[in-house]
């Protein structure tokens, strides 16, 4: 017995001093060191994420679009980029994080009214939570501009990017991660599956058909890429900044981001691989733009599901989305005849779609909180379905309104000729 210890004396207090307070640590949140080192995996994962869009996706539809309209192409995401960088400084970040109503945000934040800079509810600074979701905002709008290239006006395109990204991406945040509408459903959406990829796939398909088909033929040969160099380049610039998209979707440098990282690996090798040998077993033959268009369709797959699967849920929705990604692309596009010119709806669109129902299927629940199954998945096509609507009515309407008063295309001479001699004043050599 302690008691009949000489020494209990003396060692009851200092055990008293030892558990104590560890047992108060336990309750006090992260330590120093781990807010630290949460910091500095969101400033890389920031920086991955925007490395996504320049050079990324300017890369991969530079590389996919014909020689005289690469730099238009270029021109497209870089100053989109700058463009959405201030429209969510000033305006989105708040409509898609300030208190409103379930679908859309407040104005609390405009112009960063009321922040401080110093600590976000995730116990991040201020600066890193909107420069990270502001990361978002960028590419999601970036990826539109796939659907419609080489045949609309830059104008046009500035001021779509502009109104887009306020009415349509930053209201279907505020649902998802606002604390809006799709939050309070409970749906799973751990990196932009419905936020992200869904919306802009759909904003994608509905451009395509107002803005109307490219002039001069249908076939691959008169569309084909300039450059497959740039697209295998800019698609594995996605892959590796990917990480910073899902894995940085934790908000800190813990176990979820972890299994995100392993999981997406997982998801974009089966999907890459998928989409490789469906096209080689019908086509014949396996192509650099059907391997890396597999990669990134299994990356936009397990986005949602990045936080909430296990290993083998993410290399099912891999295999799944490189197949369904295919057959919209190829397939699909063509049976329906729209021009769709980088395949933004069939690879962002469907595998958005693809990923959001599938996570309801293997989410594990210690991870997502929730059972899978019919009452999940139900969730999940409810966010898909509001996602079309809201996404789709609101792409529409703002792509009539351009066109009623500037206007959308180029002439069809300047479409000939090439949009970067006749918009830019440069040429590539």
């Amino acid at each position: 017995m302690l008691k009949n210890f000489k020494g209990s004396s003396i060692i009851l207090p200092l055990l008293l001093l030892v558990l104590i307070p560890l047992g108060v640590l336990a309750d006090e949140g992260p330590t120093p060191g781990e807010i630290a080192g949460n910091n500095a995996w969101m400033l890389s994962s920031t920086a991955l994420v925007l490395l996504m869009t320049i050079p990324g996706v300017a890369l991969f539809y530079g590389g996919l679009s014909r020689k005289q309209n690469v730099l238009s192409t270029l021109m497209h995401v870089f100053a989109g980029t700058c463009v959405v960088t201030i429209t969510w400084c000033v305006i989105g970040y708040s409509i898609a994080y300030s208190e409103g109503t379930p679908y859309y945000g407040g104005l609390g934040n405009f112009l960063f009214k009321g922040m401080t800079f110093n600590e976000s509810p995730e116990g991040l600074p201020m600066g890193v939570d909107v420069t990270f979701q502001a990361t978002f905002a960028i590419i999601t709008t970036a990826l539109i501009a796939g659907s419609f290239a080489e045949r609309i006006k830059f104008s046009a395109t500035l001021i779509f990017m502009a109104i887009w990204s306020v009415v349509v991406y930053a209201p279907i945040a505020h649902m998802v991660w606002g604390g809006g509408a799709l939050a309070e459903k409970g749906i799973l959406d751990f990196a932009g599956g419905t936020v992200v990829h869904i919306n802009c796939g759909i904003a994608g398909l509905v451009a395509a058909l107002v803005v109307g088909k490219r002039t001069g033929g249908d076939s691959y040969n008169t569309y084909a890429p300039h450059n497959l160099i740039y697209t295998i380049v800019g698609a594995s610039l996605l892959w590796v900044g990917w990480f910073g998209f899902n894995a940085g979707s934790a908000l800190a440098a813990n176990e979820t981001a972890g299994n995100a990282m392993l999981v997406t690996q997982i998801a974009t090798a089966a999907a890459a691989l998928s989409w490789m040998f469906v096209e080689w077993i019908i086509k014949g033959k396996p192509t650099v733009v059907g391997i890396a268009g597999g990669a990134i369709a299994g990356l936009v797959a397990i986005t949602p599901a990045s936080g909430f699967v296990y290993p083998m849920g993410a290399l099912i929705i891999g295999l799944v989305a490189g197949a369904a990604c295919w057959f919209f692309s190829s397939v699909v596009k063509t049976a329906m005849g729209y021009d769709d010119s980088f395949d933004v709806f069939g690879i962002h669109g469907i595998g958005g779609i693809v990923g959001a129902l599938l996570t309801g299927i293997f989410c594990v629940p210690i991870l997502a909180g929730v059972e899978p199954g019919m009452k999940q998945l139900g969730v999940q096509f409810y966010g898909i379905l509001l996602t079309i609507g809201w996404c789709g009515i609101g792409t529409f309407v703002i792509l009539k309104v351009i066109d009623m008063t500037i206007g959308l295309r180029v002439s069809g001479k300047v479409e000939k000729e090439g949009l970067d001699v006749n918009l830019h004043g440069e040429i590539v050599n």
